[in-house]
């Protein structure tokens, strides 16, 4: 439908209000969301919808209006002031300390200080300086406003007029460059040395008002960061500078945790072994970490004296690991973590090789199986700061989904197992040197292999999605998933390639490198898994595909999948290839775009309160599924030999169960055409995740 330019589009059936009142379950709980308050920016024209409590400075970082600050939001540098035109304001302290009372009657508040707590008006100045930017994410212009600050000062020597202490002597000097100042006894005890040494010309250096240090001279332009995501299979570090903004370094390898387990479930179970199996894997994630930090110290000519801070982000599981939180009530319902929330933790504290006074800083997951690494993922994409209603997928072992704009967003897990990442597949391998990520079938077999003129030793998740929906395009596999017989197709060029390993169909992709029917069954569920997991949160949000205006595919996987091979096999939506867009690897854009400026770490704290969590387990419209499944086993049965339904019973509480005793039972009543065998096989003890179907000769 036609719109114009710029004009909001309603989700269906929907008004703000209807959206607003509608309870909702969040991590178990009924509550209420509550209605958003409406906030318009002169002379910008600019609105926005924040929860009630937002802070003005906040709601306008929201739609990426710069205010100008350097205190990083907490009411001490000024700087950040408005004036409210409607809507009342309360004057708090800080605006009594920073602005004077005629500024106060005439309605001016510090942005940072002043909460919305009914629809509001204000006028934003003219900012004195233009701030650093830097493009970041999905093309996202992020203004540079790092929690890690540098302060240069030229102190005034102490005499016997000027007796304060040289604690004192640099909170004076701070709080008269608008900064707050809290210093532990760590950082103290270097004071007296450093000062007189460097003849009271020292640089300090805050991690938001905490000192980290205190530098001999002017070291302002040394001030690095670094970002890290840490999967469960791979652990990607980015050292920043802090300054320009600009990557100084990058590096992957994989999790240390490797050996006890390819996936989160296996890594929970040796922690359930007790503290010193869960020490054991927080010192394997710390260590590579560690390792990481050495290469990009190595790399970039730096030393870890001038990394002040490291932003994580990672899953619920490999979060609590790396800081030796026992993760086991996680593999078991009702899933409960032993926390959600964003923490700060001394660098020293877990051992990690920054500054040894710096800090780790995470960031807030959303539910038990939707963790920091999707909430950085939002940040990088800007999923809640649009009118465009957008679909945003993680691919992998545990498929994460967000779904919605900036007026309402869902957010769910999808188990779909390890295919996606060449686990469980018997060519499958990781995406390295020798694996086929690429597959086009047309007269002949055509390749595309990581290192380029390589001999292919096996199969990535990429290229096993290309070559399932390559295989249904050319006509050799139906649409139930079942790969033909040779003779089914003896025309095509290709039917030579349909071959027999050890009694199952497969199909010749290169030597020694094929792809099974039991292969296909295992995509076939991992994308189910995910499809489903959309389709329940299209119908919460009641919009259909045609309402997408975006399909963002995430993770290492989602940036070399073929957006038309997923749209084939029906993993994302079916939705114009132009609008299936990989982001790359947005956990780690988050991280960065989080290391880089304050303002939009807030904005990650506040997404928890802003998405609605959707557990899929145990939901009562399941049983629309099962129905759905009902009716497919039934009309697929007389057509086949036998059936194999595949599916993952955590939290379906025994539905499928009864559906299977009664398609059984009609096939031994005899009111089956054919003779019909049965199988259902459980992926794991606990998958999470719906049925879906598979079939075979």
């Amino acid at each position: 439908m036609w719109r114009w330019p710029g004009a909001r589009r309603a989700l269906p059936n929907r008004g703000p209000r209807e959206l607003a009142a509608k309870p909702r379950s969040s991590r178990g709980d009924s509550v209420v969301i509550q209605r958003k308050l409406e906030v318009t920016y002169v002379p910008f024209d600019r609105t926005t919808r924040v929860p009630p409590g937002t802070t003005l400075f906040s709601a306008a970082h929201w739609i990426g209006l710069p205010i100008d600050s350097t205190c990083g939001g907490r009411g001490t540098c000024g700087k950040c002031k408005v004036r409210v035109i409607k809507g009342i304001a309360d004057a708090e302290t800080a605006d009594h300390r920073q602005l004077r009372p005629q500024e106060i009657a005439d309605g001016w508040r510090l942005s940072c200080q002043a909460h919305i707590h009914e629809d509001m008006t204000c006028e934003v100045p003219q900012l004195l300086r233009v701030p650093k930017a830097a493009t970041m994410g999905l093309g996202r212009l992020v203004i540079l406003d790092p929690n890690v600050r540098k302060v240069y000062f030229e102190l005034k020597e102490p005499s016997l007029e000027d007796q304060r202490s040289d604690l004192a002597r640099l909170k004076d000097a701070l709080t008269e460059e608008g900064h707050d100042m809290v210093a532990g006894v760590s950082v103290l005890r270097t004071l007296p040395q450093v000062f007189r040494e460097a003849n009271f010309r020292v640089t300090a250096v805050l991690a938001g008002e905490r000192l980290v240090a205190v530098e001999a001279g002017d070291t302002t332009e040394q001030c690095y960061g670094v970002a890290f995501d840490v999967g469960t299979t791979t652990l990607v570090g980015t050292l920043m500078n802090l300054r320009t903004g600009m990557a100084a370094s990058v590096t992957s390898t994989l999790n240390g945790q490797a050996p006890f387990g390819a996936d989160v479930i296996s890594r929970i179970s040796h922690g359930m072994n007790g503290p010193e199996a869960i020490h054991e894997l927080q010192l394997a994630v710390i260590s590579t970490m560690n390792s990481v930090l050495a290469e990009l110290y190595r790399d970039a000519g730096i030393s870890p004296m001038q990394t002040y801070e490291a932003v994580v982000v990672g899953n619920v599981t490999m979060l609590h690991l790396l800081l030796g939180v026992d993760p086991s009530p996680l593999s078991m319902m009702p899933f409960t973590p032993a926390f959600m929330d964003e923490l700060t933790v001394d660098a020293g504290e877990l051992g990690l090789h920054i500054h040894p006074h710096g800090y780790v800083q995470t960031l807030p997951a959303l539910g038990a199986y939707v963790g920091a690494d999707i909430v950085a993922g939002v940040l990088a994409t800007g999923v809640l700061r649009e009118d465009k209603l957008r679909v945003f997928v993680d691919v992998g072992t545990n498929g994460e989904i967000v779904l919605g704009s900036a007026e309402r967003a869902l957010a769910t897990a999808a188990p779909a197992g390890p295919a996606f990442e060449g686990s469980q597949i018997k060519c499958g391998m990781r995406a390295t040197v020798g694996a086929i990520e690429g597959v086009q079938l047309g007269d002949r077999v055509e390749l595309q292999i990581i290192g380029g003129d390589v001999p292919a030793e096996g199969i990535c998740g990429s290229g096993l999605v290309d070559a399932v929906a390559q295989l249904l395009l050319a006509g050799l596999m139906d649409h139930s998933g079942r790969l033909k017989l040779p003779g089914d197709v003896p025309d095509h060029p290709l039917a030579d390639r349909l071959i027999d390993i050890d009694g199952m169909r497969a199909f010749l992709l290169a030597d020694g490198v094929f792809l099974t029917q039991r292969d296909i069954r295992e995509l076939q569920f991992a994308k189910g898994s995910i499809a489903t997991g959309i389709k329940v949160l299209m119908d919460i949000l009641g919009v259909t595909a045609g309402d997408l205006d975006e399909v963002l595919l995430g993770g290492s996987f989602g940036s070399y999948l073929n957006p038309e091979s997923a749209k084939v096999i029906g993993l994302v939506p079916p939705v114009d290839v132009d609008r299936i867009i990989a982001v790359g690897n947005s956990a780690g854009e988050g991280a960065k775009i989080a290391l880089l400026s304050y303002r939009e770490r807030q904005v990650a704290f506040e997404l928890p309160s802003r998405i609605e969590y959707v557990e899929l387990s145990g939901r009562t419209d399941f049983n629309g599924i099962v129905d759905e499944l009902r009716e497919k086993l039934h009309r697929l049965r007389p057509d086949y030999s036998k059936l194999v339904v595949v599916y993952g019973d955590c939290g379906t509480r025994g539905k499928l169960e009864p559906l299977l005793d009664e398609v059984a039972r009609t096939q031994s009543l005899g009111r089956s055409s054919s003779p019909t065998g049965w199988s259902a096989t459980s992926t794991a003890p606990c998958s999470r995740a719906w049925g879906s179907t598979a079939t075979q000769n």
